[in-house]
């Protein structure tokens, strides 16, 4: 199976790594021709348009920053669409919105091909790994035909049911995430008012029911105050807003999910948009004149869990 991949960014350049390190033939392109090359010299192949790469692949995998460039790469002049042909499957990897992927696999549909969505999630350092999850809506046969492909990006792998399926159940759990890093500011802030040793604080966290995947890594470069997370505020801020967005359509009106959305948009504003996420909590690191140091804690995460073989859930 010939695979082609579109996004070599922070997500994406490390599914596509895991892909060309266990021997799958891979062809890539990114609008950074710097990453292209850097996947060429490792043997990947790098055409000039993603109709090439579409015309030239059995499965086209897209991992992009908003559904908006998402929408490019498929529709624009020598874009996905225009390269695609019966049985081929295009997976669309980014975090994006549930009638936007729906709207984008009808016109898949219409060339004959089969779109699937196959978010994932678990934080950068281990999609490096290959130990990343990953949620994949679209129909069962087609599952189950990329199903080594999948197990090879990410180690638990679970069929969501059908195609945007995915991406709504993504987009509610980037929602917790983000929900739980803007408590942590909070917790943090009343640790050191408090006169906590940090340290036995970030254990004693761990290791209590208020723990949460977000404690074990985001404090950590926080503790650090790298606050290197991999992971940049205008992401957090576009994560959020399509989940505020799917809550209002479904005529929810929810309280915690606005004022949350809220305070990352203030930290955009205060730190940039390229800003780390976890510098959200510097927002109280500043008002109260405090930060969050402890000695021992990493720069930046690294996955040290051995790469092995995925499973499906």
């Amino acid at each position: 199976m010939k695979i082609g991949f579109i996004g070599l960014g922070n997500v994406g350049g490390k599914l596509a790594g895991s892909l060309l390190r266990n021997k799958f033939e891979l062809i890539v392109q990114d609008l950074d021709q710097s990453l292209c090359k850097k996947f060429e010299e490792q043997g990947a192949k790098v055409v000039d348009t993603n109709k090439d790469l579409a015309i030239e692949s059995d499965l086209i995998i897209t991992c992009l920053p908003s559904p908006k460039v998402s929408s490019e790469v498929m529709e624009k002049k020598d874009g996905i669409l225009e390269g695609l042909s019966e049985k081929k499957i295009w997976l669309e990897m980014s975090t994006t919105d549930e009638a936007e992927v729906i709207r984008l696999g009808q016109l898949v549909t219409k060339k004959g091909a089969i779109p699937m969505d196959g978010p994932v999630s678990g934080g950068c350092h281990r999609a490096a790994t290959g130990n990343i999850a990953i949620f994949v809506g679209g129909e069962r046969k087609s599952f189950e035909k990329i199903l080594p492909v999948l197990t090879t990006m990410g180690k638990k792998v679970l069929h969501t049911g059908k195609l945007g399926s995915a991406s709504v159940l993504k987009v509610i759990t980037n929602y917790l995430a983000s929900v739980h890093l803007a408590a942590l500011g909070e917790a943090w802030s009343v640790a050191k008012k408090s006169n906590l040793d940090l340290k036995k604080t970030f254990d004693g966290i761990a290791m209590s029911s208020g723990n949460s995947f977000v404690h074990e890594t985001e404090s950590k470069v926080i503790l650090n105050g790298s606050y290197n997370i991999n992971f940049t505020m205008d992401l957090v801020e576009k994560d959020m807003s399509l989940f505020n967005e799917l809550s209002k359509k479904l005529g929810l009106d929810l309280e915690i999910s606005p004022y949350v959305l809220n305070i990352f948009k203030d930290a955009k504003k205060k730190f940039g948009s390229r800003a780390w996420s976890s510098m959200v909590v510097k927002r109280l690191e500043d008002k109260y004149n405090i930060n969050f140091r402890a000695l021992g804690f990493p720069e930046e995460l690294i996955d040290n869990e051995p790469e092995e073989k995925g499973y499906e859930i």
